[in-house]
């Protein structure tokens, strides 16, 4: 009887051992999986919400985790970086003996010693004095200004940007670097692949047959709306003999321009930098052209010395996905929080989490003046329905917000007590904060910070303030509309 049995077992085992096979192995996969979203997810309501997919979704939910929910452009960064020569790395400097914001600002600003101390910790770079900070407003200013330096550089030229269409102006560029390898200059050209595919063909072939270094960055093995998309390099650097330096929030497109007839005119401001803080932006440049080519930039050809050039303290912070992650909201949280009068935000995209909403209406209570000044039309209809559900929670607390007017204001740049200033590529939104590789330069400087608060007050002064009944008397049909755009808000 026992044999029988011993028999029956072990053809029953033989008949399901592919089931139990499987079941052991896709438990096993969705432990490893969970393992890995609750150790390595920050957010717990991402790693609930991961760990929710995977036992839901046997297997496939795992695949889904292995595909989208690791960061291995962060894991990359981390392996090549660790090999990087560190005569690149050191040349960004070291964050001792920090200026004496005093000295800089006057004793009425001593309370930003805070913010000084806390982004020397975050960056690990030193804030400079003696820079030359200019505000190039609008393409009409910031394109001659670059292609005036392009065509007077004499021994480099350094070029990141997230778009270079293949249009009249981004012709314009390829003609001027072209010029400038034929008298010998050294030039690297750094797009992003996602976008570099804007225009079609790509600038690609141009740059290429006018014999210009280019590479891209991450090429990307996926559609553009893939969710790749969004771990894209969003820096927009131009370093010319190492001495002038160029960033701000300008692509190299003509709609920048217009199209000759006015239409789909961008509003936008880029910066011309000259002094110590042009090697933040070099070095910038450098460590994401060897992460892409391997290819190291060393040497006074890249970094000449550099003297003082005017009253500015600057500092370059760099945030992405990677060994940056997170500095570019924690600068924000540092900034609302040393405020004691005044911040005035200005971003096209303004989708920020909760502990940035709440800094700000803690700042409102504190009894700074908040206005935040968004598009009126925005490009990309789900963020500002995203955006529109959200002002409530800034409204309700008195926060001012103002939506300009046409044309589409692409503005990066964050005020406060009119001594600080941030300005580059980052917006307000988790692709800046979160899933992008942004730079940005904070700056100290009265006579910068007023000229930038003019611009400001300008935009305000032809915009329109909404209103908290506003906002909650939207018929029902947009509200529920805006409310599920923000569901989606972490992706947008």
């Amino acid at each position: 009887m026992n044999s029988l049995l011993a028999i029956f077992e072990w053809s029953t085992l033989l008949e399901y051992w592919p089931h139990l096979l499987g079941g052991a192995l896709a438990t096993g996969l969705s432990l490893g999986s969970s393992a890995h979203a609750v150790l390595n997810k920050r957010d717990t309501r991402a790693a609930i919400a991961w760990v929710g997919v995977i036992w839901l979704a046997p297997v496939l939910g795992s695949l889904l985790y292995g595909w989208l929910g690791i960061n291995r452009i962060r894991r990359r960064a981390r392996h090549l970086r660790r090999d990087q020569l560190t005569s690149v790395r050191a040349l960004a400097g070291k964050p001792s003996g920090e200026p004496s914001i005093e000295t800089i600002l006057g004793p009425q600003s001593a309370h930003l010693h805070e913010l000084v101390r806390m982004a020397g910790a975050l960056t690990k770079r030193p804030l400079l004095e003696g820079n030359k900070v200019e505000p190039l407003v609008g393409a009409q200013e910031a394109y001659p200004a670059m292609l005036t330096a392009i065509g007077q550089a004499q021994q480099s030229i350094t070029l990141a940007s997230y778009i270079f269409n293949n249009d009249p102006t981004g012709q314009q560029f390829v003609a001027a670097l072209a010029a400038a390898v034929k008298r010998g200059v050294e030039v690297r050209v750094l797009i992003d692949d996602i976008g570099a595919r804007y225009t079609w063909p790509s600038i690609l072939r141009s740059l290429r047959g006018a014999g210009v270094p280019v590479a891209l960055f991450l090429p990307a093995l996926v559609p553009v709306w893939s969710a790749y998309s969004n771990l894209r390099s969003h820096r927009k650097i131009m370093v010319v003999d190492g001495r002038i330096g160029f960033t701000g929030g300008m692509n190299i497109r003509q709609s920048a321009e217009g199209n000759g007839d006015g239409k789909h005119l961008l509003e936008d401001i880029h910066f011309r930098f000259q002094g110590p803080v042009v090697a933040h932006l070099q070095h910038v440049f450098a460590d994401d052209w060897e992460f892409t080519t391997d290819e190291p930039l060393t040497g006074a050809l890249w970094f000449p010395p550099l003297e003082s050039q005017g009253p500015v303290a600057a500092r370059g912070i760099s945030d992405g996905p990677d060994e940056d992650f997170d500095k570019l909201r924690l600068m924000l949280l540092g900034a609302i929080a040393c405020a004691q009068s005044s911040i005035r935000i200005v971003t096209p995209y303004f989708l920020p989490d909760s502990s940035l909403i709440t800094s700000l209406d803690v700042a409102v209570m504190r009894g700074v003046q908040v206005d935040i000044l968004l598009p009126e039309q925005n490009n990309l209809s789900l963020v500002q329905w995203a955006s529109t559900a959200l002002l409530w929670q800034l409204l309700s607390y008195d926060c001012r917000v103002w939506l300009t007017p046409p044309p589409f204001d692409h503005t990066k740049l964050m005020l406060v007590d009119d001594a600080w200033a941030l300005v580059g590529s980052g917006n307000w939104d988790p692709r800046s904060l979160r899933l992008n590789f942004e730079f940005n330069v904070e700056c100290y400087d009265r006579a910068l910070t007023g000229r930038l608060s003019e611009i400001v007050q300008e935009k305000i002064a032809r915009s329109r303030r909404v209103t908290l009944a506003e906002v909650d008397g939207r018929p029902l049909p947009i509200k529920l509309r805006d409310g599920i755009a923000r569901l989606f808000s972490p992706y947008l």
